[in-house]
């Protein structure tokens, strides 16, 4: 009976606990707000913001029309027929490639990049263009997976058309196996860009500003993290949606282009 009321009486106090933090958070938020709102506009914090979302959008798209080509180019050389000694070798190096790029974090590629492969080359880039290059590298290790996918979903009787017309194996390819796949993995090509724009976050690692760094900078100015750290979030989220919703109407015209 004791021990039965000592814990009501913590439950008790655990719950005004909870309740006296939330009618602070409340009380406080107003507060906050204001401070984010001076330091955004007054002392030039939206500057840090447009120059970060310009960043993350440049590094993301760009990355993953690295990760397109160069991912659909390995694609095609991991199904071609494996007769040839050159064919088994290619294969061989892109095998190696992808398990290299999918085995090992962002974070780490991006430092070896920046900070030792450069160094050792001799060669000076900024930052910006170091995540572009890494990201198109990364994201092609996983398109050229998906790609290759997208290449086998297709029926193999496209190719035999195609070749019984007169065309070449890699003409085929380019112009009646891959519109297909990339049909096929559209939705999963959207996944990919979503991806890649949230983990433009660790780009701060080699110096360059994204929407993380900008957001950071106005919570260490004005040190209150909360209010900037849920617009980023924000953020994100639109930008997401955006996303979902561009790769939506696409989908939906090549629908109709089935129909038709």
């Amino acid at each position: 009976m004791y021990k039965g009321i000592i814990f009501m009486n913590y439950i008790d106090f655990y719950t005004l606990s909870i309740f006296s933090s939330i009618a602070a958070f409340v009380k406080g938020f107003p507060k906050k707000v204001a401070i984010f709102i001076e330091v955004f506009f007054e002392q030039g914090g939206y500057n840090e913001v447009l120059l970060g979302l310009k960043n993350t959008v440049i590094i993301a798209v760009t990355g993953l029309i690295i990760g397109i080509v160069i991912g659909t180019l390995i694609a095609t050389v991991r199904v071609l027929p494996k007769y040839s000694k050159a064919s088994r070798i290619l294969n061989g190096f892109c095998s190696l490639y992808v398990g290299l790029f999918r085995g090992t974090p962002m974070v780490a590629q991006l430092l070896v990049f920046y900070y030792v492969m450069l160094p050792l080359i001799g060669v000076k880039m900024t930052s910006v263009n170091v995540a572009i290059c890494v990201f198109g590298l990364n994201s092609a290790a996983y398109i050229s997976e998906i790609m290759r996918a997208g290449i086998l979903s297709v029926d193999p009787g496209q190719m035999e058309g195609g070749r019984s017309v007169g065309l070449s194996y890699g003409s085929t390819m380019m112009k009646i196996v891959i519109p297909q796949a990339i049909k096929n993995i559209l939705p999963t090509l959207g996944n990919e860009f979503i991806a890649l724009i949230k983990e433009t976050s660790v780009v701060s690692f080699i110096g360059a500003t994204d929407i993380y760094v900008a957001f950071n900078y106005i919570g260490s100015n004005s040190y209150e993290f909360m209010v900037p750290y849920l617009t980023m979030a924000m953020i994100y989220i639109v930008i997401v949606c955006l996303i979902t919703l561009g790769i939506k109407l696409m989908e939906r015209r090549l629908r109709k282009g089935d129909r038709k």
